[in-house]
Parts: C-alpha cells; sequence; structure tokens
C-alpha cells in the first residue's frame, strides 16, 4: 500500500474531499448507486456459483462439453479451462480471483497461472451486450464490437503462451487436496470481494466527478480520461462525445483496459498468488491495441 500510495497523495486526497465535500459526495453516491444496481447483482450470484462449484469438485462437469476445443485451441489444463471460462463469461475481477486462487491452491503451475491471467480477465458479453451496447451509437453492430474485442485473445494466447512456456506436455499436475468448503464460507468469501470491488468503484468515482470538472479539457479529451480511470463511467462519456463508428476505437480500448479501478480491484484478488500485475498491465494495454486494430480493419471492410 505503501509503495502503490505514497502518504503525500493520501492527504492532498483528503484535503479535496475535504474543501470540496458536494462534489464527494455525488462521486461517492453514484459509485455506491453502480455498484448496487449494476456490478453487485451481475457479478455476486456467478462469484457465489462459481466457489461453490469448485468447493464440491464440479469443475470437470463444467469444462467437460468444452475442454476438447479449449485445450487444443489454448494449451490449457483442465482447471485452466474453468479460469478461462470463468473469466470470460462473469467479467471483471473473476477472471483474476479464480487464476489465482487456482494458482495459490496448486492447482494450477505458476507458469500456467501467469498465462491465463493474460487472457481471462475480460468484461462480460452480459455487460457489453446490457450496458455497451445500450449506450454506443446504432452505427456500431454489437457483433463488430464483441467480435474486436475477444478475437485478439486467441493472438495475446500465442504470445504469452510462448513468453511463459506453456506447452501441451506441461499442462497437467498433481494437485493438491483442498478441503470441500461450506455454502456460508463459500458466500462470505464472495461477499468479501464484492465489498473491495465497492470500495474501489467509490474511490474512483469520486475521482471521475472531479475529472469532469476540469474545465480546460476538451470534451472528448476528459471522455477519454475517465475511461483509463474507470470503465462504466469511461464508457457513458465516450458515447456521448463520440459518435458513429468513432466511438469503437475508445470503447473496445475502455473495455478491454478496464481502467484503474478496474486494476485495482485486480490486484486486490492477486495477493495470495504472487501473480504479477505489472504483466497484466502489459498484456492488458497489447491487447487493447490489439481490439482497436481489429476494429478499424472489420469497420473499413463493412462500410
Amino acid at each position: 500500500m505503501k509503495k502503490s500510495f505514497p502518504p503525500a497523495a493520501a492527504i492532498m486526497v483528503l484535503l479535496l474531499l475535504l474543501t470540496h465535500p458536494s462534489l464527494s459526495l455525488e462521486g461517492a453516491r453514484n459509485g455506491l448507486l453502480l455498484w448496487y444496481q449494476t456490478v453487485l447483482p451481475t457479478l455476486l450470484p456467478f462469484m457465489i456459483c462459481s466457489n461453490v462449484i469448485v468447493s464440491l469438485g464440479g469443475i470437470r462437469l463444467i469444462t467437460a462439453p468444452l475442454r476438447p476445443i479449449l485445450g487444443k485451441l489454448f494449451c490449457l489444463s483442465e482447471n485452466g479451462c474453468y479460469v478461462f471460462l470463468s473469466g470470460l463469461l462473469c467479467g471483471y475481477p473473476m477472471g483474476a480471483k479464480t487464476c489465482s486462487e487456482f494458482v495459490s491452491q496448486g492447482k494450477l503451475s505458476p507458469s500456467e497461472g501467469r498465462y491465463l491471467l493474460s487472457i481471462s480477465n475480460h468484461p462480460s458479453p452480459m455487460f457489453l451486450l446490457g450496458y455497451t451496447a445500450s449506450l454506443m451509437d446504432p452505427a456500431i453492430p454489437p457483433a463488430l464490437l464483441l467480435t474486436s474485442i475477444y478475437l485478439p485473445v486467441i493472438a495475446v494466447a500465442f504470445l504469452s503462451r510462448s513468453l511463459y512456456r506453456v506447452h501441451v506436455s506441461s499442462r497437467f499436475m498433481v494437485q493438491k487436496t483442498q478441503p470441500c468448503h461450506s455454502f456460508d464460507e463459500s458466500m462470505m468469501d464472495s461477499f468479501e470481494v464484492m465489498v473491495k470491488i465497492g470500495g474501489y468503484i467509490m474511490l474512483f468515482s469520486i475521482l471521475a466527478r472531479f475529472i469532469g470538472q476540469l474545465a480546460f479539457l476538451s470534451p472528448r479529451i476528459q471522455a477519454l480520461l475517465l475511461g483509463v480511470v474507470e470503465i462504466t463511467t469511461g464508457i457513458q462519456a465516450v458515447t456521448h462525445t463520440f459518435f458513429g463508428l468513432s466511438q469503437g476505437l475508445p470503447l473496445c480500448f475502455i473495455v478491454v483496459f478496464g481502467g484503474i479501478c478496474g486494476l485495482f480491484q485486480t490486484k486486490s484478488v492477486l495477493a495470495d498468488s504472487r501473480l504479477s500485475l505489472s504483466h497484466y498491465v502489459l498484456w492488458k494495454l497489447l491487447h487493447g491495441l490489439m481490439s482497436m486494430a481489429v476494429f478499424t480493419l472489420l469497420a473499413f471492410f463493412l462500410q
């Protein structure tokens, strides 16, 4: 905490909160409403179910239909397939959380954990179709956005797998026996993570509210800056300042990168596994640039 947030910065933030109480209150209220109305009902049920499935040993039943495809395409073990699916379907930071827990419990090798962290923490299709698609310009087909975001995962996986030397022959490892957790323990673990996520969303929503008051920035620069800070606020700002297909490039990067708020959420679930957040950031930046390139190419051929 001391390394990532020095005391001087904390004092400056405190002074801003004290000198601008109305902005702070509005930002905190917006963040908590976003967490309560969108993030909590979307993510919490998946998180509880995932914890119960892992605790009861149901991973094989979930991954059996897709394991032949995912195992060969992405060179993943059985547990790796589950991490990939949970991150793809449940959204931030579920993939990172599951990956971190599996590495800590010995269900994934460190190399496969590093590899999976680069490809398994994404915005969920429900978020993209339910929130992002409802705000973006009708000129952008939802299928174009989804393809631009998820297709580069294959290229990122190839590069990451080569870097971390994850091979087919090393996909399987001896797993440590883990105690079976009760439903209450699984639920309380999910609640703890959701409270952390809510706290980060509230704090970065306050920051986003302050950024919105910077009159010397143009509306588009403000929108891009908000997207770098917090994903949902950034999406809303981009769709109000960019129009037509020009929305696609910033939207692709924002939703793939996940915002600095998303990075803090991811960091909060990586503590026990010692997986590298800096590597994760670099992969996210690369993925974001690839998504923008894919969107540009597809939009050119669709015109």
